[in-house]
């Protein structure tokens, strides 16, 4: 029995199959950011903003994005943006951010990771101490007692 071809077949070859199989699968591998950051929030707006609100200068742009990141994660991220513009005020927001900054911690309570300890703000209010491990000076700095 023969079975003429169906007019208008596509065929796939398997060339065209195995291209194909290769732009899915790399496009699959990549990973969007989508949510990562708030719409129109970039680490170094929120680097502005964060310093700002702790009324320092040169905060770190990596702990910023991190930050960000961390924030927009438990869906603040939106809410940081609309400080920035000025469309709202969130006193507990802005006080979770500055914490951050001081801590190292991070502002999700199930993520046990610290997003910054020796460059945490905490060491610059506390100038009498330094983070345990670091060392504060050559040797026997220890011994000439402080200034003051």
């Amino acid at each position: 029995m023969n079975h003429a071809p169906a007019a208008n077949t596509p065929s796939l070859t398997r060339r065209k199959f195995l291209s194909t199989m290769t732009a899915v699968s790399a496009l699959s591998a990549l990973q969007f950011p989508a949510g990562a950051f708030a719409a129109g929030m970039e680490p170094p707006d929120f680097l502005a903003f964060s310093e700002k609100l702790t009324r320092q200068e040169g905060l770190d742009q990596d702990i910023a994005s991190v930050m960000l990141k961390a924030f927009s994660g438990l869906g603040r991220g939106d809410d940081i943006a609309a400080m920035v513009a000025g469309d709202t005020d969130d006193d507990d927001l802005a006080n979770a951010i500055v914490s951050a900054w001081y801590t190292g911690e991070s502002p999700d309570p199930e993520d046990l990771d610290v997003l910054t300890y020796t460059d945490a703000l905490v060491w610059q209010a506390v100038d009498f101490s330094k983070p345990m491990a670091s060392c504060g000076g050559g040797m026997g700095y220890w011994s000439d007692p402080p200034e003051g």
